[in-house]
């Protein structure tokens, strides 16, 4: 028995954390071949033609945040065709996944690699793959394809005890939140449904998630709460996506882009002849949603005239269009999302108290990115690879002192600034500088962060019941910000040398590593994974 063998076999055995199996695996095949890189890749849920990153040993971090249409990568798409294990040597023309992606190489091509990888399956249908990367010419032999292919039956073992653990884990959890919820008669939606659309490595965001999965099912009526750019719209989808609506219409309105006089013509619709202009009857939004969900963002600032007529709606599901006195039942589900704090419109009067606590019969609330550290870099991967065919570029990544200032960076804006600073630092990348073989690097420079203001509030909003309600920041949170800019900074000036940027700051290299760790900037570190 071979030593891959036995570690898996091993894995097999025990009761590992979800997740820490595959990363395992991952690693115990790199060992086990030589090679510089291993990941695992799983069909996107509910798609046949995109793999998304699992787990992997060797890549950069922000890989994990990337998805590989298999349209635009071939090798991807010549392993997901076969059922044996498939080559690639160092004459292959075919662009590799990962040129500009693997960890040590600092944004170089990959000129010369051995690639190497097999499909995998669960319950007789395509599963995602496995691949293998070598930087040097004939690192990887006829001799591994015939390794490889024999690990195939305990790969696929690993898979699925993985998969099963992580449904019971789903369906004890989930007994657990319904116990608790009964009175609230919240339905389960199936178990191990994952997102497609957000990225969530961190805890936060993990339970949000979870959380989420719960209150889709029930008809309550939910108000997102969060800073801008945290993704409201994103979770607002999510929970129709996962709902017994989910068939029916989802209707989106921003409260704050409705002129004050045509609001209610464009919520509840209006009889003809209701006011000059009127030659026809016209639905509104809240008709529209039939049988679906309506989601009003920026619901905070809506006028007070129109508060009590929502709440109308709220109370009794009835409407009655402008200039009618018909009254129309309507079966819709309400969500909201607002960043402003309406606690405090309640106390000055611009919100209703009764009209507020209808909306907050669930809260959910989106943390900052600033609290999130571990979904940063994996977002950037997002984006980037969102970026990158657009700019016809072959690969796109960033370096290790542009990693550094992302995660050193206060995100004001939260993840609509990390995307839009993405998309400028991607284009300037691309102009400014290219390998030869289409791979563009990012450098801080391209970023073009300013210092943000690390003592910034945010929201400061929810109901006095929910659990980590966004609050000004602590000293310590500020704290934390200062150092890891002050950290990013001397990296930066000191060309990503830690050695030099501690003498910078007049520290022993080791007690700097160690502070970049506590920090959340672990994926500063110039050693591989």
């Amino acid at each position: 028995m071979t030593m891959i063998q036995t570690s898996l076999l091993n894995d097999l055995a025990v009761g590992l954390p979800s997740g820490v199996r595959l990363q395992r695996m991952v690693a115990s095949l790199r060992a086990g071949f030589g090679c510089d890189a291993v990941a695992l890749l799983a069909l996107e849920p509910g798609a046949v033609d995109c793999l998304r990153p699992l787990a992997a040993v060797g890549l950069t971090r922000d890989a994990l945040g990337r998805r590989f249409p298999l349209a635009e990568q071939p090798r991807l798409a010549a392993l997901m065709a076969s059922r044996e294990v498939v080559t690639f040597d160092a004459d292959s023309r075919l662009p590799d996944p990962y040129d500009g992606l693997i960890e040590g190489l600092k944004g170089q091509a990959l000129a010369v690699h051995d690639c190497m990888g097999i499909r995998l399956q669960q319950e007789g249908r395509p599963w995602g793959v496995l691949t293998l990367d070598g930087l040097t010419r004939g690192r990887l032999t006829r001799h591994d394809r015939s390794r490889l292919a024999e690990l195939v039956p305990l790969l696929e073992a690993s898979i699925r005890l993985t998969r099963l653990e992580r449904e019971v884990q789903d369906l004890r959890h989930s007994h657990a939140r319904v116990m608790r919820s009964r009175e609230d008669q919240i339905v389960l939606p199936d178990p191990g449904h994952d997102d497609i659309e957000i990225v969530a490595h961190s805890d936060a965001m993990r339970r949000l998630l979870d959380e989420s999965k719960v209150v889709a099912q029930s008809e309550l009526t939910v108000l997102l709460l969060g800073e801008t750019g945290v993704g409201k719209e994103l979770l607002a989808r999510r929970l129709h996506r996962l709902s017994p609506r989910h068939g029916q219409p989802l209707v989106m309105v921003n409260c704050a882009a409705l002129p004050e006089s045509l609001a209610e013509s464009e919520l509840f619709g209006h009889a003809k002849g209701a006011f000059s202009g009127a030659t026809t009857e016209r639905t509104g939004r809240i008709e529209a949603a039939q049988g679906g969900t309506l989601f009003l963002d920026e619901v905070g600032e809506l006028p007070l005239s129109l508060q009590a007529k929502l709440l109308r709606t709220l109370q009794n599901r009835e409407i009655q269009r402008l200039g009618s006195d018909k009254v129309r039942k309507v079966d819709v589900r309400f969500v909201a999302a607002t960043n402003r704090n309406l606690q405090a419109a309640v106390k000055e009067g611009s919100f209703r108290a009764d009209l507020y606590h209808r909306l907050t019969v669930y809260p959910l609330l989106i943390p900052p990115l600033r609290s999130r550290h571990e979904d940063i870099l994996p977002l950037a991967g997002r984006f980037l690879e969102v970026n990158r065919p657009r700019l016809g570029l072959r690969g796109l990544r960033l370096s290790d002192e542009a990693e550094c200032a992302l995660l050193a960076h206060d995100w004001p804006g939260n993840v609509r600034e990390l995307e839009h600073v993405l998309g400028r630092a991607a284009l300037r990348a691309a102009q400014v500088a290219q390998d030869g073989h289409g791979i563009a690097v990012i450098h801080p420079e391209s970023l073009g962060l300013a210092p943000t203001d690390t003592t910034s509030p945010g929201i400061s909003q929810v109901t006095a019941s929910t659990p980590g309600a966004g609050i000004p920041r602590s000293p310590r949170q500020a704290s934390r910000a200062a150092q890891r800019q002050s950290i990013a900074l001397a990296l930066s000036q000191s060309g990503g040398n830690w050695s030099r940027a501690a003498r910078s700051l007049q520290m022993d290299a080791s007690n700097l590593h160690k502070l970049a760790r506590r920090l959340g900037m672990k994926a500063c570190e110039t050693h591989g994974q």
